[in-house]
């Protein structure tokens, strides 16, 4: 991968010189300059591709048009001109979000501060502009969540604690929480520090009839949860999740959520995911059983099997929640196997279904024989090696396959030559062959169906040689 970086002035430079000493046009001009960098192993991702602008009143230097809206922004915002702020704001919003290397450009000349500014202003002044303000800082730190200072912080919260009745405001602050917490460990946990978790889930009840405030709380709230952060070794993600359940009641607002979105697959996926983010304990799993969330789960995989999206969320929340050992039971019995079945089978063609679809059948097998027969009687065996067959090349299907197999069998011989005679033994060899991260589940379930498998101990430094 290109490690290489330019500035923006260096790219334009060479762009202009292109025009007028080479006397090419404008395309020929970019297209030459971006395949000289990419062959000097520059990363251009970040680079503006086009030419920069003269001013209006041909005063200014040439400049590229997120810029210009940025100082016409600046400039409006020394004279407190409102009117001019409000149109600035869109248009500097409108500029952002046609490419990442204009929010890119716009942060390193100073964009940030300014939009500070505008939104102090705006607090003090009327929601419209408050709202303008708040979505152009949203735009802007999409990927750039570094930005965002102790100043800012702050004011993002007090916003969403101030106007936690409108909708739009409320939509557009939660968008910003979600896009600076995002691959952002510190960010994270200082919002959770200043108070972000309760507002978050009072948006979803207090807003319950808004499709797109519930989508962007639950987003913001799955990403409270996660632990993508390389610069930071350890972070906060399972402590945010039990904050969430624990002192917020988030899988009771979630489950009620999707009670009331009961017609909408968009929602309801959004609702299924970020409870498989919260299910990370063996009480929280069945909470989600007492709060009625088991039945919602069984009947959304029954009856939304056409929307895709909705199915993998489903059978992601299902696997999630089957970690208790009571939960699996209680799955099976509400014929959660079936479901997941048909599922499977209904969605053969898609990758990410069958994957997850084995994975929660694995879950449901595990340490349990009675729950492994109704799964093979039920079909699950069959489509598991159908999904093998179908899926050659993904690995994650592959090893949950093979995961499933191993589950099924390990505790239930009886089963093994049912499933042989399927033909999972080529199957699974196939899997061992093509993906290195199938080596072990792929001996494992050869070994627990009683196929011919070798089985080496690594070295240790005793007893002998280093086996060959």
């Amino acid at each position: 991968m290109a490690s290489k970086r330019i500035t923006q002035e260096t790219f334009d430079a060479a762009v202009r010189e292109n025009i007028e000493e080479f006397e090419m046009g404008t395309e020929e001009a970019i297209r030459e300059a971006v395949e000289q960098f990419e062959s000097q192993g520059v990363d251009l991702s970040n680079i503006v591709k086009t030419i920069p602008k003269v001013s209006l009143d041909g005063l200014q230097e040439p400049t590229h048009s997120v810029l210009q809206a940025l100082n016409d922004l600046q400039e409006s915002l020394t004279g407190s001109r409102l009117q001019e702020v409000s149109a600035h704001l869109v248009r500097f919003c409108d500029q952002c979000k046609q490419q990442k290397a204009s929010r890119y450009l716009a942060a390193q000349k100073g964009a940030y501060p300014i939009l500070l500014a505008a939104w102090q202003l705006a607090a003090t002044s009327n929601q419209g502009l408050l709202l303008q303000a708040l979505n152009a800082l949203a735009v802007l730190t999409d990927g750039q969540p570094d930005l965002l200072d102790a100043q800012g912080l702050h004011l993002l919260v007090a916003t969403l604690a101030q106007n936690a009745a409108n909708t739009e405001l409320t939509c557009c602050g939660i968008r910003c929480v979600r896009h600076v917490c995002l691959k952002h460990e510190q960010n994270r946990q200082d919002l959770v520090k200043a108070g972000v978790l309760p507002l978050l889930t009072a948006a979803i009840t207090q807003h319950g009839q808004h499709a797109d405030v519930v989508r962007e709380a639950c987003w913001a709230l799955r990403v409270m949860t996660f632990d993508d952060d390389i610069r930071v070794p350890f972070g906060h993600a399972h402590e945010h999740a039990k904050m969430i359940v624990q002192e917020n009641k988030g899988l009771k607002v979630l489950i009620e959520a999707a009670r009331a979105f009961s017609d909408n697959p968009g929602v309801l996926s959004e609702l299924c995911s970020t409870l498989s983010r919260l299910a990370v304990r063996n009480e929280f799993c069945q909470e989600v059983i007492d709060l009625g969330g088991l039945g919602i789960l069984v009947t959304l995989l029954a009856d939304c099997n056409d929307h895709q999206d909705l199915v993998k969320q489903v059978l992601s929340a299902l696997r999630a929640i089957a970690g208790n050992d009571d939960v699996k039971d209680a799955i099976v019995r509400a014929g959660g196997t079936e479901s997941i079945v048909a599922a499977m089978t209904r969605h053969l063609a898609s990758p990410q279904v069958c994957e997850q679809s084995c994975a929660a059948l694995c879950v449901l097998a595990l340490r349990k024989p009675d729950n492994s027969r109704v799964i093979i009687e039920g079909g699950g065996a069959l489509a598991a090696l159908q999904a093998m067959k179908a899926h050659p090349q993904e690995a994650g299907v592959q090893k949950q396959a093979c995961m499933l197999i191993r589950n099924l069998v390990s505790r239930s011989q009886v089963f093994s030559k049912p499933i042989l005679d399927l033909g999972a033994e080529e199957l699974i060899l196939q899997a061992r062959a093509a993906h290195p991260d199938c080596e072990d589940v792929a001996k494992a379930a050869l070994r627990d169906l009683g196929c011919r498998v070798e089985l080496r101990e690594l070295w240790t430094g005793k007893k002998g040689d280093l086996a060959l």
